[in-house]
Order: structure tokens, then C-alpha cells, then sequence
């Protein structure tokens, strides 16, 4: 109700984490806002502290609020009155116009029940009690319109005990649905004029913006005070557990953070002073506001910092350390058949598999792709562009990978022919292989683990036969790895600088090749080292200790010089919390929208989604995303990078995965993955109960035999009759009746052949996988072909 003030609790399955809401309605007096502050803060004590609190404002409400109404939102109104009024069920002296929006998150406003409230764009609800016609805008897309259908199915199942009728009109074709036409003419009146074009949809929850500010906030002499303390990229060290501080990016949204050592006044007025600072910042009322305690942060609030360690934090398989900016990592060995089975392991070591498939190189020589001889796999220069194909096997089925390495020197032109090559082979592929940019000295783990401990990334030069390579003298290489899945070798300056204490060197000379040791090194990096001057060089090996080096070493050198020489802080890398977008390029800037609480199922096939694992970042493309956007997708994936507040690597690796082929690393952060949700087979419909949404998207339309004045009859009790001309006459069966059955088990009067022409369009697309004028564009055998796959032969 929008005269009302509300607030909401939401306890994780833990029981260790809780988020508490508290909803302003846009017509909500002050009075009722601030007694709904006042009972969010009680709640929030009697939970010890714990809970994220979250202030909603009516129509710009979190991802997360209104992920809770799966069906929608709707926005009622009216005053005290209304709001404690009691909702029966079976009431049919109901009349009333509901505005839909939203394409991930449905709301549904009350507006003026008449023809001027409606546009092309969006979905319109008449709801008259017994009946519910729903009018969908000629612009409005195929999610729209089945979203709309479950607010309808949820309104008639709640509010009417299942026993409204609901009506389906295409505003583009209203001469289709003559009979439901008539009803709306007869409550609305004869429409005059054109409609209203459409309205933007919801906005962006989210604009990715670099632009955040720390700021600490206290009172003084009863004065509010916002002293600045730091711009992004912030740190953890940032926070002290005494005082409470606000992070702000730039007004899109407004964080409070309240340390354990705070006192409970400063605790306590934290929301409030959350609101005055938006007063203060002349924000619009509407701004977002989240409160969290010391150790309750949420996932949005940890992306804005550096780094971020949680209290007790401990790896899952595995140990990383940090030296500088690169990352040393111990793996554990594992078993293949544990990273099938265990899609949430494979996502957290990034790793498909145990590295055994098949590899086939490429390299882009003159803007073509030449195979590179497998005598020389692992060996990368700098000055190419190479194409790497893994394919492995996993459920019997093959797999591909396909890697885009780049190197440091390579030209433009290079690296646009590397990409445009890509889809050449994605395309010979059917589509299947999942894509991964690799920039030069940022290899993802499972590319390290398919070359066995003899990945060499040479500075600069080229691999092509024949080309002239002039005299370099000594060069130096640095090993870094303890078994095979995770070691490389990166070549460096030929300077004594380049040296440090913790790590293998290989110094190959015109002689001989030098095995330095490093004090800080261990026995299986010192193992993987040799292994590696035996891939670099045929000549004689030294072993070389930090500190017993001849002289003949610093000469090769270039003399000594200071190196790094600490011993390693083997600092854990904490992981950050994934987090999933759907990316928009609205008005030449990129936006995304967080999903919150994400599962399989908010990966609708119409979109193009970001998910940010941190250490990767994973676009998935829909099968039905439109070619602006997945062209536009890489561009998304590097600016939302550039853009990160935390200051993220711009070279991060970035990994294409298409709708139905993706790898376990991807699927191993998502909760219960359904492997079979896209597969053909799922394309006839599963058991479901009346009220499932198979049963929703299916009935969205009904025979009204009927006149204006008259009243919503119903159905038949059996619905199992149906005229011959049922199909073209408007009247859909749920597809239930008419799926995977032979002749004498279909309804009375449905042709066999024709089955498809008793399916409502939603239901046709779910099925068929096409709408019902392209369908008919199609060959007979195609047609055939696709009614045998959905059960309609």
C-alpha cells in the first residue's frame, strides 16, 4: 500500500546471516516512516546486530527485496483504511487497471481504469473480478508477457481461490480476440485516439561506477559530521571497529558500516544518520540505503574494497599466496571424477578437469591461422596471437574450450584476427566451445595445467618457421609451480634486479644454462625447475644457489644489483563472493543489474549475464539475446573491469560461455544446476500441479463466449471437448492434454495432425523453440521434425 511503511525479515538457511527491510510507500507520512526505523532498529538488536538493513522506497526497491515476490509486486492504493484491511478470498466486486513493468522484476501499479492510462510498451491487467484480460503492448517482449501471466495466475489463485478466468488480448492483433475486445470496450469505453508510446522499462539497479568514497560520521554538539577518509580503491585497514563510516558511490547507493567496538548510541543512529547524509548530499529521497554490522558485510559492499578477509577464513583445496602482484598457488591433486561430480569444486580451482584432453594449437600468421607444431605446444612469444582448443569429455559427451592468448608485442591487427579466427572456429563447432581471452602473463589455471609444467611465455619475438631471431645473449626466466597443473615459465629482464629470493631462475647463456635456487623456494619448485631447463635449453645445466653464484653469473647479469630478497608472507588471497548482472547498454553507457540470491533459473535465455568469480569474469549469452548486446558483451565485460571501484585488473581473464554448453567451473556457482534444463528433451513439459508455472504459461488465454453486460461463465467441468475451429477461434488447451499423447487419448474434436493450433503462443514458442509465423516460414520436414521433439506427432 503506498500510504504505508512495512519492513520485512529474511534469515539465510544458517541462521548466521539475516537482511531486514523497511518499505516506504510513496504516500507514507513522515510519522509512519521513522515508527518503521524505529522497529527495524529494535529488530536489529534483538538479533544481536547481525542483520543487513536495507530502506526500500516504493518503486525503486532492491534486486534483493524484490527477489522475495517471485510473482511480482503490486502497489496498492489507498490509506489506514486499506492498508489493515483484510484480503478475502472469493471477492468479485473488484474492478481495477494494474500498470506491469519490469523484466526481471515484475510491479504491478494501480492506475486509472481507462484507455489513456495504457501505452505500447508495456502490460496492462484488467482485473474485474470474476475475469482478468491481460493486454499486452505491441512492443512488449516474450519475458514480459510470461511474467505478466504468473501475476495474473498468482492474483486469481490467492484472491479469487483459483476461480477468475483469465483472458489474453496481443494489443498489436486485438482484431484476433474479438470477444475479450468487447469486454474491455464495455468497462473502459470505445477507445478515441492513439496510445501513449512506450515508457523506458525499470531502471538499472546498479550502475557500475568507480567513483566511491569513505567517509567517517559522527555527531559533534549535536551536530552531524562527515569527515572523508578515502577514495577507491579502498582497503579493509580502512575500517575501525570503534566508529561507523559510509561508503558512497556517488549517490547510487549509500552503505553504512557500523564497527563491534561502537557505541550503542553510534550503533543505534546509524540509519538515521544514513538519511540525514542523504539530506545532507541533496540525494533524491529514493536513494538506496543498506546498514551492516562489523562481520555482516554484504557481497556488494565487499567488492569495493582492494581485498577483504573474513574473520576465521580458511581456503577450500588449496592455499594461495601473494607476492606482489602475482599469485602463487598450491594445488591439491584431485581426482577428475570428484570435478564431474562436484561442479561447486571445479568453480572454486577453476578448473574443468585434470588438464588430459586433447590440445590443438594455432598461431595468426598474416591475419590467418597456421597449426602450430606440436613439438613446440607451451611455447608462447610475445610478439603472436595464439588459438588454443582443449576438448575433453565429460557424461560421454565432448566439451571444448577454446583460449585466445595475446601477447604482450602482437599488432592490432593481430589481435582483431585472433578474435575474428575464434569465431570462425566457435562456428565450425556449432557454437559449442566456451571462449576465453588469455592476456599475456595472466593465465587462468586450467591453461597453465593442459601444457604439463611446460608452459615458456618468451618476452617478445615470434614462434613462425623461419623467421630470423637476432642474438639476445643471456636471457632470464622465472619458474614459478609446484607440479605440473600449475607452473609456468615467464621470461624477465636479463638483470640481476630480476632475481628473488623465493622463486626458481633459469639463465640460459650461449654455454651453458644456470639452475638458480632461490633461499626461499621448496623442494617441488626447485623439482619444476629442472623439469623446465630441460624444455628451455639442450645445453649443460648448473645448479646455483642464492649465494654461492661464480662470477661468471653476475657477468652474464650484467654485475650485481639489489633483488628482492624478503622471505615470502604467505598471506591466503581471500575469495570474493560471486555476484551475477544482467548487462544493458541503455543510452550509450554501460548498466547491469544485480541479481541477488541468484540460481540457474534468473539465466533467461533473452539475456546476456555477467557473473564475477574475481579471479574470472564469465559471460553467458542466451540463445535469444539479441545481436547488439552479444556483440556488444566483451566491450560490457572490459568496462565493468575498468570501471570496478576496487581497482580490479584490467586483464582479467574473460570467458564467453553460450547457453547450453556450459563448463563446470561456471555451473559450480550456481545452487542444484539442472544439466538438463536447455537440453531438447526438456522441451515437452514436465508433470505439474495447477497452479506450476508450465500450467501458468500455458493458459493464457480462455474461450469468453459472452456479452458486455454479461457475467464470466466457465468452462466446461471437463474441458476436454473442444470445437473443430477451437484452434483459430482463440480457445488454447493446456498443453498437457495434448503433448506425448496418442489419437484416442486427445480431447474430443482435436485434430492430431494440427495439435500445435490448440497451443496458446507462450505455450507454442515454450515448445517448439520458434513463434508460430516463423514456424510456418519452415519446411514441412523441419516442422515435422520439431512437432516429433515436442511430443506434437
Amino acid at each position: 500500500c503506498s500510504h504505508r511503511s512495512y519492513f520485512s525479515l529474511r534469515l539465510t538457511s544458517n541462521m548466521f546471516s539475516a537482511d531486514v527491510h523497511y518499505w516506504i510507500g510513496n504516500s507514507s507520512s513522515q510519522d509512519e516512516q521513522g515508527a518503521a526505523a524505529i522497529y527495524v532498529t529494535q529488530l536489529d538488536e534483538h538479533l544481536g546486530g547481525s542483520p543487513v538493513q536495507h530502506r526500500e522506497v516504493q518503486g525503486n526497491e532492491s534486486p534483493r527485496f524484490r527477489s522475495y515476490f517471485k510473482n511480482g509486486l503490486i502497489y496498492k492504493k489507498g490509506g489506514v483504511a486499506s492498508g489493515f484491511q483484510h484480503v478475502d478470498t472469493n471477492v468479485y466486486n473488484v474492478l481495477r487497471l494494474l500498470h506491469v513493468k519490469g523484466r526481471k522484476h515484475v510491479t504491478a501499479a494501480e492506475v486509472e481504469v481507462t484507455w489513456t492510462s495504457f501505452n505500447n510498451g508495456d502490460i496492462f491487467l484488467l482485473d474485474m473480478g470474476k475475469a482478468i484480460v491481460q493486454w499486452n503492448g505491441p512492443q512488449s517482449n516474450r519475458r514480459e508477457k510470461l511474467k505478466a501471466v504468473l501475476l495474473a495466475q498468482d492474483i486469481r489463485d490467492r484472491e479469487r481461490g483459483g476461480r477468475a478466468q483469465i483472458g489474453l488480448v496481443e494489443g498489436g492483433d486485438e482484431q484476433d480476440s474479438p470477444e475479450l475486445m468487447k469486454v474491455m470496450m464495455a468497462v473502459l469505453g470505445q477507445r478515441t485516439g492513439q496510445l501513449k508510446e512506450a515508457t523506458p522499462d525499470d531502471k538499472p539497479d546498479q550502475v557500475q561506477n568507480n567513483n566511491v568514497r569513505l567517509y567517517h560520521v559522527f555527531e559533534n554538539n549535536g551536530n552531524l559530521v562527515v569527515q572523508e577518509v578515502a577514495t577507491q580503491p579502498l582497503t579493509q585497514d580502512l575500517l575501525h571497529s570503534s566508529d561507523c563510516y559510509i561508503a558512497d558511490q556517488r549517490g547510487s547507493c549509500v552503505m553504512v558500516w557500523k564497527g563491534k567496538q561502537a557505541s550503542k548510541e553510534e550503533r543505534k543512529e546509524a540509519l538515521n544518520r544514513a538519511v540525514g547524509y542523504i539530506k545532507a548530499k541533496n540525494y533524491p529521497s529514493n536513494t538506496s540505503v543498506k546498514v551492516m554490522t562489523d562481520g555482516g558485510e554484504s557481497a556488494m559492499f565487499k567488492h569495493l574494497f582492494k581485498s577483504w578477509r573474513d574473520r576465521g577464513q580458511t581456503q577450500g583445496l588449496g592455499t594461495t599466496y601473494s607476492m606482489g602482484k602475482i599469485a602463487k598457488v598450491d594445488q591439491v591433486k584431485f581426482d577428475v571424477m570428484e570435478l564431474h561430480a562436484r561442479p561447486e569444486l571445479a568453480a572454486q580451482q577453476r578448473m574443468v578437469d585434470d588438464a588430459s584432453g586433447d590440445v590443438k594449437v594455432w598461431r595468426i600468421e598474416n591475419l590467418e591461422v597456421a597449426e602450430v607444431n606440436p613439438n613446440t605446444y607451451g611455447q608462447f612469444y610475445g610478439g603472436d596471437c595464439y588459438l588454443v582448443l582443449y576438448t575433453y569429455e565429460m557424461s560421454n559427451q565432448r566439451h571444448y574450450i577454446l583460449y585466445m592468448w595475446q601477447g604482450r608485442h602482437a599488432t592490432k591487427d593481430e589481435i582483431t584476427a585472433c578474435a575474428y579466427q575464434a569465431v570462425n572456429i566457435d562456428n565450425k563447432y556449432n557454437g559449442a566451445p566456451v571462449q576465453v581471452r588469455v592476456v599475456m602473463g595472466k593465465e587462468p589455471r586450467h591453461f597453465l595445467a593442459i601444457f604439463k609444467g611446460k608452459l615458456v611465455i618468451f618476452e617478445g619475438g615470434t614462434g613462425r618457421p623461419g623467421a630470423v631471431i637476432p642474438e639476445q645473449g643471456a636471457r632470464l626466466f622465472q619458474v614459478r609451480g609446484t607440479n605440473e597443473l600449475n607452473t609456468k615459465s615467464t621470461e624477465v629482464l636479463s638483470r640481476a634486479s630480476s632475481l628473488n629470493t623465493n622463486d626458481v631462475f633459469l639463465l640460459k647463456t650461449n654455454q651453458i644454462c644456470y639452475l638458480w635456487y632461490g633461499k626461499g623456494c621448496n623442494g617441488d619448485e626447485r623439482v619444476m625447475g629442472r623439469a623446465m631447463s630441460d624444455v628451455l635449453s639442450k645445453q649443460d645445466k648448473q645448479v646455483v644457489m642464492e649465494g654461492q653464484e661464480p662470477a661468471e653469473f653476475w657477468v652474464a647479469l650484467g654485475g650485481k644489483a639489489p633483488y628482492a630478497c624478503d622471505k615470502r608472507l604467505q598471506v591466503e588471497e581471500p575469495p570474493h563472493s560471486p555476484r551475477l548482472f544482467e548487462c544493458s547498454n541503455q543510452i550509450g553507457k554501460f548498466r547491469m543489474t544485480e541479481v541477488d540470491d541468484f540460481a540457474q533459473s534468473d539465466l533467461d535465455e533473452d539475456d546476456v549475464m555477467l557473473l564475477d568469480t574475481w579471479e574470472e569474469i564469465f559471460l553467458w549469452i542466451g540463445n535469444s539475446a539479441n545481436q547488439y548486446e552479444t556483440k556488444e558483451a566483451w566491450n560490457s565485460a572490459q568496462e565493468y573491469l575498468r570501471t570496478h571501484p576496487a581497482g580490479r585488473d584490467p586483464d582479467t581473464p574473460i570467458i564467453i560461455v553460450k547457453q547450453g554448453y556450459e563448463p563446470p567451473t561456471f555451473t559450480g556457482w550456481f545452487n542444484a544446476w539442472d544439466t538438463h534444463k536447455w537440453s531438447v528433451s526438456d522441451l515437452s513439459p514436465r508433470p505439474s500441479t495447477p497452479s506450476s508455472p508450465c500450467t501458468l504459461r500455458a493458459q493464457t488465454s480462455v474461450s469468453m463466449n459472452m456479452s458486455p453486460s454479461s457475467s464470466f461463465s466457465p468452462s466446461s467441468p471437463g474441458g476436454d471437448t473442444v470445437s473443430p475451429s477451437a484452434g483459430s477461434s482463440g480457445m488454447y488447451l493446456n498443453p498437457e492434454l495434448i503433448v506425448n499423447k496418442s489419437p484416442s487419448e486427445l480431447p474430443q474434436g482435436v485434430d492430431p495432425s494440427q495439435r500445435e493450433d490448440y497451443l496458446s503462443d507462450v505455450a507454442f514458442e515454450n515448445l517448439l523453440g520458434t513463434t508460430r509465423l516463423d514456424f510456418k516460414r519452415l519446411p514441412s520436414w523441419r516442422q515435422s521434425d520439431l512437432k516429433k521433439k515436442a511430443g506434437l506427432f
